[in-house]
């Protein structure tokens, strides 16, 4: 005999998502599994509200977001406060509000995440002044996303070595392996690192 599947809690969601550094994924990661475990889908505002929110709260993380996906989310959550049936809508809809009052929806809408999270907001470069051209970044990285030449002795004319953004998945590995601490994660939007 099998035993039956056990639903996740809302409390447990909440802890799981608390975990994430970026409130937006934070928000993301409770809305999608409410979707898939607690929620029973009896009342309109909680069912509607909370596949819309997803669909708003993805937009953000993947950088594609824009003002009116916060005013959405807005309406949405209030809407699931005031209106749903019972206590597990309601406190989807204030998860969802809990940073709202914080400027990191709008920074997400803008293009860039302050916490460094979210892939679509986020490049790893490499500072060419600090690059000493050993290429451990480029032996690391399992994307081909690093471009360059290592150095040699007694010969010159070496470029520091480049990250293609197109290919890079910022896994982060090339930060691990680099010596010198050349390569920095910037705000997509950059125009250059900070500091340099």
């Amino acid at each position: 005999m099998t035993e039956p599947i056990k639903e996740p809690k809302v409390e447990d969601i909440k802890t799981a998502a608390e975990e994430k550094a970026c409130p937006v994924q934070k928000a993301l990661y409770f809305v999608t599994e409410f979707l898939s475990g607690p929620m029973c889908g009896r009342c309109f505002p909680c069912a509607m509200g909370s596949y819309e929110a997803r669909i708003r709260l993805q937009n953000l993380v993947e950088g594609k977001g824009v003002d009116a996906d916060i005013r959405a989310l807005k309406r949405i959550a209030t809407d699931m406060i005031e209106a749903s049936f019972c206590k597990k809508g309601k406190d989807t809809g204030k998860f969802i509000l809990d940073w709202m009052a914080t400027d990191v929806y709008q920074e997400h809408a803008e293009g860039s995440c302050p916490d460094m999270q979210c892939a679509s907001l986020i490049e790893y470069r490499i500072i060419p002044e600090k690059c000493t051209i050993c290429g451990d970044c480029k032996d690391v990285c399992k994307d081909l996303a690093i471009f360059g030449e290592k150095k040699q002795p007694y010969k010159s004319g070496y470029f520091p070595f480049e990250i293609r953004q197109k290919r890079c998945t910022r896994c982060g590995e090339c930060i691990k392996v680099c010596p010198v601490e050349a390569i920095v994660l910037v705000a997509a939007n950059a125009k250059k690192p900070v500091g340099v």
